[in-house]
């Protein structure tokens, strides 16, 4: 299961898109998963400084 970003805690700093190993992350006002692409490694929630990433 992928993990899930928080829109509303997302600061879109890019600490989840540089941590991410599969390039599951993409930018905008708040960055979103890719749940197709995403292996559910948990980088990405370990990188937040805003602890706005957890398990879908």
């Amino acid at each position: 299961m992928a993990h899930k970003i928080d829109e509303t805690k997302c600061v879109a700093c890019g600490c989840c898109k540089d941590a991410c190993p599969v390039e599951a992350i993409s930018e905008g006002a708040a960055y979103s998963i890719n749940p197709d692409v995403c292996v559910d490694c948990g980088s990405c929630a370990a990188a937040c400084p805003n602890e706005a990433i957890s398990p879908a």
